[in-house]
């Protein structure tokens, strides 16, 4: 028997501005993954938007993090720490 394809979930919650991922399911097409996503992680109803994406669609960064990120490292200006922030200023 063929195992069904494993999807990755993404909910956007009714306060929310984004799609966070909530896990994982196996379902034969797209339909029956937001249906079972549906059913599974939004049961109290939480949620007003779906994503399903196929997990081999996925691709993350495997390599050496520090190499791999290193390019960012030496452009300070994408690093606002030499500013000084008024103390009116909360949450940056």
């Amino acid at each position: 028997m063929k195992e069904w394809p494993l999807w990755e979930i993404f909910i956007r919650s009714k306060q929310g501005l984004s799609h966070k991922h909530v896990g994982s399911l196996h379902a034969a097409d797209e339909r029956m993954a937001l249906e079972n996503a549906r059913d599974v992680y939004c049961r109290r109803n939480e949620g007003v938007s779906i994503w399903v994406v196929e997990s081999k669609h996925i691709h993350a960064s495997t390599e050496d993090q520090e190499a791999f990120f290193e390019p960012s490292n030496d452009k300070v200006y994408r690093h606002p720490t030499f500013y000084d922030l008024p103390d009116a200023v909360k949450h940056m």
